[in-house]
């Protein structure tokens, strides 16, 4: 009885975290219209504080996160290790992680900031990190995750 209870919270948890809690504004929707008119493979997710595209574009797995005005507020592109700029490449391979499993690898563009890049690195199962590099190859910040 006890599991089947815990089974049935875990379930009801999970469709509540996935379940779209408010209609897309047409704000928002215009916006990305007007930002990615080829975009393909839509979906939405509300994330309370924004709104978040999911979708495919030139083959690149992407998001952009709007506010409930329409506002764009960042876009992150997928791409494979070897896509990336030269100078990321090699501030990687400077780093102290370049032993570590690369497992994705994102561009991230904010409005009124330079591009980023996003690596996620994991050594085991529990020793993840994501590393933030700038332009120039840089590693800003690095942060460990789940």
């Amino acid at each position: 009885m006890r599991v089947y209870l815990l089974l049935s919270l875990v379930l009801v948890a999970t469709t509540a975290v996935d379940a779209q809690f408010r209609k897309i504004p047409a704000d928002v929707t215009d916006a990305f219209k007007a930002r990615y008119p080829h975009a393909e493979r839509v979906s939405w997710k509300d994330q309370l504080n924004a709104f978040e595209a999911q979708f495919t574009l030139n083959e690149h797995e992407m998001s952009a996160h709007f506010n409930s005005d329409g506002e764009w507020l960042r876009s992150e592109r997928r791409l494979k290790f070897e896509d990336l700029p030269q100078a990321i490449k090699d501030g990687f391979s400077k780093s102290k992680y370049t032993d570590w499993e690369k497992v994705t690898v994102y561009e991230i563009a904010r409005n009124l900031e330079s591009l980023q890049y996003r690596i996620l690195v994991k050594k085991s199962g529990v020793q993840k990190k994501y590393l933030f590099f700038d332009i120039n190859g840089r590693l800003n910040k690095e942060s460990y995750t789940l």
